[in-house]
């Protein structure tokens, strides 16, 4: 395990060290600028910034205090920054060798000015996107829900990822938020903690001030599974809410399966647990997954329903297209597989950069008819 991790960091820190000397040469070729000899101020806060993100995701997996939220955050951001950068390098030698195969007189440092400014300004517009949840409001049909389900809504949260950006400010605009839209029923479909070290007690805490009719229900995410998932499963437990293990329930007549995330990624395992679950293929039923894959098995099962979050929507550009080529049209929203529904949900919070650009944040509120 440690030779694969030391592996993994080894591989993320050289792309980040070619990304940052990429931006730096992209910026002083463009603009022209001589490098001076020895080693510039420039040049040794790219290096220190390099390793920054890194460096904080060790510190954050092994303290939780003031300095290493401060540290966690601006490096976060940086990389955030660093992405929408590199993007703007691209773009610039794209704009270059188009010019030169145009025939066309290219002014460098104008281009290079004018697409970093517009880099920055996404970054900015992409922090201030992040921290605006909004509310989603869908209906849902599903054959042989109990009558008196009609009308009902549950409201669906999934990826807050608490950790050292978004703490307990951000649960609490969360828990006042539901309170304002007062659900039935509440179903959270994983990664609420960031998998880092936290008081999860703490961060957990606000849910107890909600209290759906019906209850409030969570599988883990792969982000509780980091580690051993106990301490967050206990948090949960205590501020009310009921976790499904692998397990399913019937909440006044609806039958609802919660499968914690490592089962969900083992098609047998999978396959098993809701074979012993024995969904009744006449009667409407809820699959709480925290990602949409492996549909094809509660398909078979005769689930009507799947709740699950972990895409993000990509969260950002250019990952909102790798995770389209990934999950496909399940990436986000309302779809049909087959003969049930599937909703997949961009989530709450963000992980890494708490930036969003060409996805949203959001709070799902689901009425069924």
């Amino acid at each position: 395990m440690r030779a694969r991790i030391a592996v993994f960091v080894v591989i993320i820190q050289s792309i980040l060290l070619f990304a940052h000397w990429f931006i730096y040469r992209t910026w002083i070729d463009f603009r022209a600028v001589a490098d001076p000899p020895g080693v510039t101020v420039l040049q040794a806060a790219l290096a220190l910034l390099s390793v920054s993100f890194v460096a904080a995701s060790f510190l954050a997996f092994r303290y939780f205090n003031r300095f290493v939220r401060v540290f966690y955050t601006i490096a976060a951001v940086w990389l955030g920054m660093v992405n929408f950068f590199f993007l703007a390098a691209c773009l610039c030698w794209t704009l270059y060798f188009g010019g030169r195969l145009a025939g066309l007189h290219v002014d460098l440092p104008a281009v290079a000015v004018v697409v970093f400014s517009f880099a920055v300004l996404s970054g900015i517009y992409a922090l201030v996107n992040a921290q605006w949840v909004r509310v989603k409001r869908i209906t849902v049909k599903l054959p042989n829900l109990p009558h008196n389900w009609r009308g009902r809504v549950a409201a669906l949260v999934s990826d807050v990822h608490l950790g050292h950006i978004n703490g307990i400010t951000f649960m609490r605009r969360i828990v006042a938020r539901l309170t304002r839209l007062g659900p039935d029923v509440l179903f959270l479909t994983g990664d609420l903690y960031d998998g880092t070290k936290v008081d999860a007690a703490t961060l957990a805490a606000p849910w107890k001030e909600l209290s759906p009719p019906l209850g409030a229900y969570f599988i883990t995410g792969n982000h509780e599974e980091f580690s051993d998932p106990s301490n967050y499963l206990a948090a949960v437990s205590r501020a009310g809410i009921r976790v499904l293990s692998n397990e399913k329930v019937t909440v006044d007549g609806l039958q609802v399966v919660g499968v914690q995330h490592p089962a969900s990624t083992n098609a047998g395992q999978l396959g098993s647990i809701l074979e012993r679950a024995a969904v009744k293929r006449d009667e409407a039923s809820i699959l709480l997954s925290h990602a949409p894959h492996a549909l094809a098995i509660p398909e078979q099962a005769g689930i009507s329903l799947q709740l699950s979050g972990h895409t993000h929507g990509g969260q950002f550009f250019p990952f909102t297209w790798f995770t389209r080529r990934i999950f496909g049209e399940y990436t986000y929203g309302l779809k049909r597989f087959g003969n049930m529904m599937v909703y997949t949900t961009t989530g709450a919070g963000t992980w890494g950069p708490p930036m969003r650009l060409g996805t949203q944040p959001e709070i799902v509120l689901i009425q069924f008819e």
